[in-house]
């Protein structure tokens, strides 16, 4: 039987192939799941002011809007083995557009901190992006797939950061008050989440070969591989390297959620901005994500060419011991410019440190990717949860809190060395490789026939 493979080569401007489509559509989506997620964060300083919070209150809501999206990565990866990205990311685009759009319905401190948590729902997209692209690409191109689609839905908590103040000032403009305007612009989001999620539903497909419930029904090379996976999920979940990448995960994606949540509020306190100086300089650092989480993929990859599996682990730590370091320095900065200028080569780190992570994530156990992406994907969230704690203290600075978290992301590092491949994962690994390699100088589609 005739099969279409795994795409070699990603070609950007090609909307045809199933695994294009996959990917540009995987990463439109997280990336409007992300400024939906993280659309009301520049906007704080307004409803800080009308329902009258305290720092321990919006730390307590930072810490609600990831720490749900822990539970929900976990589960969305099972979903993603099980019923295939297509229908999984359609369900939660749709539905997660609700409390996007309700949480204008805020009239409380209460109700406010449990729209924010139903809204971390959507931060589980990621891990959909990230199973989507590993089904549909080849080895010498999937950690590159993959930080790119990831870094560019990411892309979105940068331009949300830039795009809501002027959202709301659009609806001021139109005789709004303050306290009004933000409400109505956490409905632009919620509208356009549910239109991708149509869109997602029309125009993709689960594998290279078609839709996972098609395949259960008339591939029997892909019934038995099904049958394999049960086994696999429990294999991921003891798989103490997964815990590993669970906690180095964390170290980078969820410091990036925590600079998300408070970048905004920390200039115009620190630095006397205003909220749309404000939420324009703290967009910088989401907007490195157009091009710095695909380094980081990319460099995986060649590191992978290079020296095989441990090339990308060795690449991995010392990127995210820079961002360690990067990230104690920004929080040393007292002059705008310079703390301008650390933040971004700090943001550089974090995102080339997510890209690296997602580089090796695809090879820890092919049988169980979803699974073992939502565990991985779920740590970043953990790490929002527990960064959240830090800035949430009234004892401490922001500038305190961001020392101490610089401090750990060092120290956890250290943890990709227990990383570890045994010699036939790198042989496998090469095998594939070389095989993905061939097919590439030899090809100019996105896609093969074998």
């Amino acid at each position: 039987m005739s099969k279409i493979a795994k795409a070699t080569i990603i070609s950007l401007f090609n909307f045809k192939t199933p695994q294009m489509k996959a990917f540009h559509m995987s990463w439109i989506a997280f990336f409007l799941c992300f400024f939906g997620w993280f659309g009301i964060a520049p906007l704080m300083a307004v409803v800080r002011e009308e329902l009258a919070l305290t720092k321990s209150q919006i730390g307590n809501t930072i810490i609600a809007s990831v720490a749900i999206t822990v539970i929900a990565r976990l589960l969305i990866g099972w979903l993603c083995d099980k019923y295939g990205p297509r229908l999984t990311y359609t369900w939660l685009l749709v539905l997660g557009a609700f409390p996007v759009m309700f949480i204008g319905l805020s009239n409380s401190y209460e109700s406010f901190l449990l729209f924010r948590l139903a809204i971390g729902v959507i931060g589980a997209s990621f891990v959909i992006t990230q199973y989507h692209t590993s089904v549909m690409f080849a080895p010498n191109v999937v950690g590159t797939a993959n930080a790119t689609t990831a870094g560019w839905g990411n892309l979105g908590g940068g331009v949300t950061q830039m795009a809501m103040p002027l959202v709301f000032a659009g609806f001021v403009a139109l005789g709004y008050i303050d306290t009004t305007a933000w409400r109505y612009a956490m409905v632009v989001p919620g509208v356009a989440l549910i239109i991708t999620g149509f869109l997602y539903y029309k125009l993709t497909q689960d594998t290279p070969e078609g839709n996972i419930a098609d395949l259960k029904k008339s591939d029997p090379d892909y019934q038995m591989k099904a049958a394999e996976k049960k086994g696999a999920f429990m294999a991921a979940l003891k798989d103490y390297r997964v815990w590993g990448l669970f906690l180095i995960y964390g170290a980078c994606f969820g410091v990036e959620l925590t600079i998300n949540n408070i970048a905004a509020i920390y200039y115009m306190d620190y630095f006397a901005l205003d909220l749309k100086t404000a939420g324009l300089i703290a967009g910088l650092f989401g907007l490195m994500n157009l091009f710095a989480r695909s380094l980081g993929g990319l460099f995986g990859d060649k590191f992978g060419i290079r020296f095989g599996l441990k090339g990308r682990v060795y690449f991995l730590f010392v990127i995210l011991l820079l961002e360690g370091v990067m990230l104690i320095v920004f929080s040393q900065m007292s002059v705008l410019p310079m703390a301008i200028f650390s933040m971004i080569l700090f943001s550089l780190c974090v995102q080339m440190s997510e890209g690296a992570t997602f580089s090796v994530v695809p090879f820890v156990n092919k049988k169980a990717i979803g699974t073992i992406s939502g565990i991985v994907g779920a740590g970043g969230n953990a790490g929002a949860v527990l960064a959240g704690f830090l800035f949430k203290s009234e004892s401490l600075t922001y500038p305190e809190a961001l020392l101490i978290l610089g401090v750990v992301v060092a120290g956890i590092s250290f943890l990709a060395f227990a990383v570890r491949f045994t010699e036939a994962d790198e042989k496998e690994t090469k095998l594939e490789m070389d095989a993905s390699l061939a097919s590439r100088h030899k090809l100019t589609p996105a896609f093969v026939k074998s």
